[in-house]
């Protein structure tokens, strides 16, 4: 038995894998930048604490956001080895596990735009470059965070045009208080929270105001990141994520604009993920 995961700030998606078949689970995302390790286990305990995994799986593979260095790698590490005390346990970062779910075992350009995003340099083996990603305070441009804090800027700014303003409010009724006390004094980490503001760009998507939000979002995140990798005129951009997978129309025009090739837009990688496993290794049932 073989457990595949990949891990967001806001949700993570399971695979185990048996001769018997594939079982998802689902649980909120687990991000080390964040967390502390027993935060970690507390948050998936309940759902593998009596599950038949917790005992026979054999390989944990985890591919999660913020997993960029020992540390923070570490503090996954120490909590699912309590959740599957017999498995080998492998952590790596998510950025690996979008290159593996798109690219395969060919070179490309792998892009992560949900809550947070980053991209990189694929050879079909190995990630050779990464335009290093500063966190939802100084980067993440084009995610969800990123457009959050757009559209909250334009609101406090009077930058609205009056019937999105008028939509806005209907929508969030708390107002600019109830804004900034979630932002500022809420326990839910800022990035989840903005990022939650995507829902009101997918209601208004055909405004121009929102396209051009959302236009201009994506070009910081292609000409700051994508466009400084080597061959990225010839190779293939990929994308994974909600954001990108269903706003994947106005990404395509920012990259024909730059003569940029797209490759597949994929909300989940999990299934991509799993096949990239099972096809390297023997399922152990």
């Amino acid at each position: 038995m073989i457990v595949v995961v990949d891990s967001g700030s806001t949700k993570a998606d399971w695979q185990i894998i048996q001769e018997s078949g594939v079982e998802n689970l689902h649980t909120h995302g687990v991000n080390p930048v964040f967390l502390s390790q027993e935060d970690i286990y507390q948050t998936l305990a309940p759902t593998f604490e009596a599950h038949e995994a917790s005992h026979k799986a054999q390989a944990v593979f985890f591919y999660g956001a913020g997993c960029w260095d020992e540390g923070r790698c570490g503090k996954i590490q120490g909590a699912l080895q309590r959740l599957f005390p017999n498995a080998e346990v492998s952590v790596e970062h998510d950025l690996l596990g979008a290159a593996r779910a798109t690219c395969g075992n060919n070179p490309g350009i792998a892009c992560i735009i949900g809550t947070g995003s980053n991209s990189c340099l694929y050879d079909g083996q190995y990630v050779t470059d990464n335009v290093t990603n500063l966190g939802y305070l100084l980067g993440d441009e084009g995610s969800g965070t990123w457009l959050g804090k757009a559209l909250i800027r334009t609101y406090f700014y009077r930058e609205m045009p009056p019937d999105i303003r008028t939509s806005f409010e209907a929508r969030y009724p708390g107002g600019e208080k109830a804004i900034l006390d979630n932002i500022y004094e809420s326990e839910e980490t800022p990035n989840v929270y903005l990022a939650s503001f995507t829902r009101f760009f997918s209601e208004n998507r055909e405004h121009l105001f929102i396209q051009k939000l959302l236009y201009d979002a994506f070009a910081v995140f292609i000409d700051h990141h994508v466009r400084k990798y080597a061959g990225h005129i010839h190779l293939p951009v990929h994308f994974i994520g909600s954001v990108a997978f269903f706003f994947q129309d106005i990404l395509r025009i920012v990259l024909a604009e730059r003569a940029m090739k797209p490759g597949i837009f994929i909300q989940k990688p999990i299934d991509n993920l799993t096949a990239f496993h099972v096809g390297q290794r023997t399922v152990i049932p």
